[in-house]
């Protein structure tokens, strides 16, 4: 079977600017073997984490929305990027309300759908605040064992429309030498399991604070 990314769309804007950008992404992994979807995360209220811990039970969130369907279909896939557009100067609420759940659930719950996957963060913005989002998000991936990938540049574009997007030429070059990357090391990592070399043993949780 083809190895496969699930490129995250973040934007309130089904085919937007992050939308513009992911293609971009998409279409050289497609060129380098590896098969692409793009899930929109939609434009509908979606709650933050509410620390109710159901997740442990569970293994999945409590409200049943698009963490859910994102968390049942992670398993199948080798590797993440996630778009968003830059509001105020930050990700979009919605996909930091989303990933907060998503890799809380998968946290807690001990999925491991997501260990020594590789993931990336994709920007879009009108003008700035793109840099600031990139080290919010990734974040994520480095509390959750995942190699980050990156690109001759930060994963940015700008354009206040696809079509403007669409001239910001350098930034496409940066989303697919991201995408050329993220099939290399995919490869990288295949190569290795199919030499024998496994994953590191993993050591259960140790959780501690700095009350005394």
């Amino acid at each position: 079977m083809n190895m496969k990314v699930l490129l995250t769309n973040g934007s309130p804007h089904k085919e937007g600017c992050t939308y513009t950008a992911l293609s971009e992404v998409a279409a050289s992994l497609n060129k380098q073997g590896i098969d692409t979807d793009i899930l929109w995360i939609g434009n509908k209220a979606l709650s933050g984490c509410i620390a109710c811990k159901k997740c442990v039970e569970k293994n999945q969130c409590v409200f049943d929305d698009k963490v859910n369907e994102f968390l049942n279909m992670a398993e199948d896939y080798d590797g993440f990027v996630f778009g968003t557009p830059v509001h105020w100067g930050g990700a979009s609420g919605s996909i930091t309300s989303f990933m907060d759940r998503v890799f809380y659930a998968d946290l807690c719950g001990g999925g491991n759908r997501f260990l020594l996957k590789p993931a990336a963060v994709v920007t879009s913005a009108r003008r700035a605040g793109t840099t600031a989002t990139w080290d919010q998000l990734n974040k994520y991936f480095g509390l959750m064992q995942m190699p980050i990938i990156a690109s001759r540049y930060w994963n940015m574009v700008h354009g206040a429309t696809p079509e403007q997007v669409k001239q910001d030429l350098e930034g496409l070059q940066v989303m697919r030498v991201l995408g050329n990357n993220m099939a290399y090391f995919l490869r990288c990592k295949e190569a290795a399991e199919k030499m024998g070399i496994e994953i590191p043993e993993q050591e259960p949780m140790v959780f501690t604070n700095f009350i005394r």
